[in-house]
């Protein structure tokens, strides 16, 4: 069996985001598009599209913690985590994600990018360091 930890740092909370069969990977921001990015043939023109941070509030003053309500829609998630670039890894949205009508590409990669969520119908409300995707498979 992979021990996946050997491919992720910067864990939150290691013994919790190591219970399951991979490694799950905690949001630390969610960012709005508000402009468009751009894509040509040749990468002469290619550009980012502008983000801000999604605004987030703690629900209660005491709470150490801040969530975010995200109504139907597109956003980018930043992860806290980050790869270690030992291998190809294959990132997919967690079951409790997906439950709750919302979704991000599996994706195949060397590194953490941001990453498209689509949040669905009535929204979604996401806590910081939620643990919202999960490694799941590993190329060396």
């Amino acid at each position: 069996m992979t021990d996946f930890s050997d491919y992720v740092t910067d864990m939150v909370h290691e013994p919790t985001q190591t219970e399951g069969a991979g490694v799950d990977l905690t949001v630390a921001d969610v960012r709005e598009i508000v402009a468009p990015g751009r894509i040509d043939f040749g990468g002469g023109e290619l550009e980012p599209a502008a983000t801000v941070p999604h605004r987030r509030e703690k629900r209660d003053p005491e709470d150490d913690y801040e969530w975010w309500s995200l109504g139907a829609g597109q956003y980018l998630l930043e992860f806290n985590e980050s790869l270690t670039d030992a291998a190809t890894v294959t990132v997919q949205p967690r079951t409790e994600l997906l439950e709750r009508g919302a979704t991000h590409p599996t994706l195949h990669v060397e590194e953490l990018p941001r990453v498209p969520l689509s949040v669905g119908g009535a929204g979604l409300k996401l806590k910081e360091n939620a643990r919202v995707s999960t490694v799941v498979a590993a190329d060396q």
